[in-house]
């Protein structure tokens, strides 16, 4: 604010002209503002910054686990859904379903063919599945093999693309899954049923779960006898929940997950807050280094509403450009992500976010600028004058 006492006299001087003339002085002393401390404004924009990329993080990370999930099921090429007696939509189910059901769907009229699975957790949110490969076959056209190929005994894996990359393994290593050990026979593309996928029987042993099923996918012979076959199945298999594929896919969305919305909800509570307290701080203590200068701008005729004009201009850059940080800086994020735990997690960038998230981190930030402002306009010029 050295370069203020020109800029003071101008923006308050009625002879200089037009009000966009002004505008553009205060715009200019707001930039110098910033320049002159460029660790406090550097340090707020960070701090808008992780804001906006906690925001749009969390959000990618919701979305793209839930759509990877889809284009997982979807892929498997089926028509019909069979789920458990009492199961929820999202539900990590070991194998409560009778395998002898399998047998019995197969010989239903217009079913081409059906492939049972189990699924097994193996800790946070990853499992692995269990299928026979003809079966599967049958109803997918079975996986594209990037290495390797299918697993031939009891003791052998497949793992897809990503798994792979996380777990740092090639066709012939030696992975410990279930407290066993098996070994990797093939690696295939990713985005096809699971990320590890294991021979059934062997799956259901170790399970203990010889002889049940986790769900079973059915393929129609035609599209136009799907919701015949889908409405015999209800009407046979009283209580279990059967679903066409659409249906399903449709269960599996953020509003549809429990308790996701609100995690979402809390996490953009928080950024909010965070927000709201660095840039309040930051913009408190900009008042008090300049409390001589407001002083200075007051004595010469600068109104309150002038001062609180040059904090919120401040305040609003500070916001924007962080904003603009933190949205490439997910950028960052997704790297990371899909560098070091590809088969965990998966970020998609949420680009009808960008908005939202600018948005809140640009209303944290001048309500964060709300106090210091009112404390800045209502200074007495002859205090400020006289302050240390």
């Amino acid at each position: 604010m050295r370069s203020g006492g020109f800029l003071f006299r101008a923006i308050i001087s009625p002879r200089r002209g037009s009000a966009s003339y002004n505008s553009r002085l205060v715009n200019k002393l707001v930039i110098a503002n910033l320049r002159h401390r460029p660790i406090r404004t550097l340090l707020s924009i960070l701090a808008v910054a992780v804001e906006v990329t906690m925001m749009l993080t969390l959000v990618g990370l919701s979305r793209g686990m839930v759509e990877e999930s889809q284009k997982r099921t979807r892929s498997v090429g089926a028509d019909i859904l069979i789920r458990p007696k009492a199961s929820a939509a999202i539900q990590l189910s070991s194998a409560p379903m009778p395998e002898k059901l399998l047998d019995w769907v197969k010989s239903q009229p217009h079913v081409a063919a059906a492939v049972g699975q189990v699924v097994q957790p193996i800790g946070g949110i990853n499992t692995v599945t269990g299928v026979d490969l003809d079966d599967f076959n049958r109803v997918s056209g079975g996986f594209r093999f990037v290495k390797g190929g299918p697993f031939r005994s009891p003791d052998e894996i497949i793992v897809d693309e990503y798994f792979a990359r996380e777990r740092k393994l090639n066709v012939g290593d030696r992975l410990e899954l279930l407290s066993q050990s098996w070994r990797v026979s093939g690696i295939f593309e990713s985005g096809m049923l699971a990320r590890a996928v294991l021979p059934i029987r062997r799956l259901q042993e170790l399970s203990s779960n010889t002889g049940k099923l986790s769900q079973i996918f059915v393929k129609v012979d035609r599209k136009e006898n799907i919701a015949p076959v889908l409405a015999a199945l209800k009407t046979s298999l009283e209580g279990y929940p059967i679903f066409d594929m659409e249906e399903w896919l449709s269960l599996i969305s953020m509003d549809k997950v429990p308790g996701l919305n609100a995690f979402i909800k809390v996490i953009v509570g928080l950024s909010v807050v965070v927000g709201f307290l660095v840039v309040s701080l930051s913009m408190y203590t900009a008042v008090l280094e300049r409390t001589r200068e407001i002083g200075i701008l007051k004595a010469l005729g600068g109104s309150p509403l002038l001062v609180l004009n040059l904090l919120f201009r401040e305040t609003a850059v500070l916001a924007i450009v962080g904003s603009v940080l933190g949205i490439v800086m997910t950028y960052g994020t997704r790297s990371l992500i899909m560098g070091l735990v590809p088969a965990s997690l998966t970020q998609i960038i949420v680009y009808d976010w960008w908005f939202y998230a600018s948005a809140i981190a640009m209303g944290g930030a001048l309500l964060g600028a709300l106090y210091p402002g009112w404390k800045a306009a209502r200074q007495d010029a002859i205090e400020a004058l006289a302050y240390e």
